[in-house]
């Protein structure tokens, strides 16, 4: 059996959460390796990366790849690749402060506004003690700010940055500082420090059991309609893709 699942040309890892949190927790084990990129592929990064080159360059070359949506799971499936299972950024993060709360694992948060920043600190600070929230920044940087949050993440030298700075900007801001990071493994979670924050309500289990989470964000946050429209044009695309 394949070890990858190709959506349109792109492969992703037929791996389980836990296969990726395994994965993840040897990466902070190594020493001198190099910052790991994880990328979490959506529909949106699938369909940009038929056009956009350099997206797909870093895609490409990211250490890790994973599921993130339901659609990519059922295309997966419909095409005969058989992802097990969605491995969302949203859910990634969660997974990794628990586990990040038994072996002590240091965090940097970029992204979201400074209030939501904040919260998200205060709120994983409570919630996994044992956590270390070693810095933050909000995402609302100017260009000239980029050099001195580059040397505050690099002189903190996170086990993680978590980056939620939305897709596919995380990605090109990741791989752009790569070698000045000094983070172990960097990702992108989009709107996820909302979801730590309190400020954006994650849907509840069943809607996730009935892969509904993104008709209940629609619904939630009816200004999301324009960015849903890429979904049933991605199906259908994907679909008839040929994959080689």
């Amino acid at each position: 059996m394949d070890a990858v699942a190709k959506i349109m040309g792109i492969p992703f890892p037929k791996l389980t959460m836990d296969q990726t949190l395994q994965m993840l927790s040897d990466v902070v084990e190594r020493d001198g390796s190099g910052l790991f990129h994880v990328v979490t592929g959506n529909p949106e990064i699938v369909m940009s990366c038929q056009q956009d080159t350099q997206l797909r360059s870093i895609i490409d070359e990211a250490g890790l790849l994973t599921a993130d949506g339901i659609g990519i799971v059922m295309v997966s499936r419909m095409k005969g690749g058989h992802l097990p299972e969605r491995v969302t950024g949203c859910d990634l993060l969660f997974k990794l402060l628990e586990a990040g709360n038994r072996k002590k694992w240091s965090f940097y948060l970029l992204g979201a506004d400074e209030a939501t920043s904040a919260r998200a600190a205060e709120v994983i600070r409570q919630t996994y003690p044992n956590v270390s929230i070693v810095g933050r920044h909000h995402g609302f940087f100017s260009q000239e700010e980029e050099a001195r949050i580059v040397e505050d993440i690099r002189s903190k030298a996170p086990d993680f940055l978590i980056t939620a700075l939305g897709a596919p900007r995380a990605e090109r801001w990741i791989h752009k500082y790569k070698s000045s990071l000094n983070a172990k493994i960097a990702i992108g979670v989009g709107g996820s420090l909302d979801i730590v924050a309190g400020k954006v309500k994650r849907a509840p289990q069943i809607w996730q059991r009935l892969h509904a989470e993104w008709l209940f964000r629609l619904i939630n946050q009816p200004s999301r309609w324009r960015r849903q429209l890429i979904l049933p044009r991605f199906a259908v695309r994907a679909l008839l893709y040929r994959e080689r």
